[in-house]
């Protein structure tokens, strides 16, 4: 009779604990990673990389102690390729901010920027403006090329996806009152809460 009553206390405890525990929510939880999602977690893991790597080409003496020059073994190609096209949007980035800014260029959903009021600006600015937004442009292309290059899990289809992703990065950054453009195709004006 005691080991029944034992078993009966046993079953209406575990009982008791597993309705309980149902209760304050699950035990366990599982949280997905869609593919866009590591996708994303890639392709900017791989862009930060690149970050680095110029940080790193540009941070290192070029004169040992005694004040020679030190001589380095030429970048690869790929690499040099992508290390001048950071630079340059490095350098040309003031005037991009600015032309961003006055509404004249904006950040397209393709990853790349748009000239959107070139009449905005005088003639003799116009050219240099054009030519900005082409170099940038350049320069993303490169920079999302290599990123596909040098990944083993991007192909060249992934493209598509790569320039997405660049498109949304670049929308997270920009500042507010900077032309941004919506995966629908349309424009809008950032503003300060987005």
């Amino acid at each position: 009779m005691k080991i029944f009553y034992q078993t009966k206390l046993a079953l209406i405890s575990s009982t008791f604990l597993l309705v309980a525990g149902c209760s304050n929510g699950p035990l366990l939880e599982v949280t997905l990673v869609d593919e866009r999602t590591a996708l994303e977690n890639q392709v900017l893991g791989s862009y930060a990389e690149l970050n680095q790597d110029v940080m790193l080409l540009t941070s290192v003496r070029a004169i040992d102690p005694q004040g020679n020059i030190i001589k380095r073994d030429p970048l690869p190609e790929g690499r040099q390729a992508v290390v001048r096209a950071m630079q340059r949007a490095a350098f040309n980035l003031d005037d991009l901010e600015r032309y961003k800014l006055a509404g004249i260029i904006g950040e397209n959903n393709q990853g790349g920027v748009t000239l959107l009021k070139p009449n905005k600006v005088n003639k003799s600015q116009r050219a240099f403006i054009k030519n900005l937004v082409a170099e940038e442009n350049a320069d993303r292309e490169v920079i999302m090329l290599r990123i596909i290059q040098t990944d083993e899990n991007l192909a060249k289809k992934d493209l598509p996806h790569v320039r997405s992703i660049f498109s949304a990065m670049n929308r997270d950054k920009a500042l507010a009152g900077v032309a941004i453009q919506k995966e629908d195709g349309s424009w809008q004006t950032k503003g300060n809460s987005q």
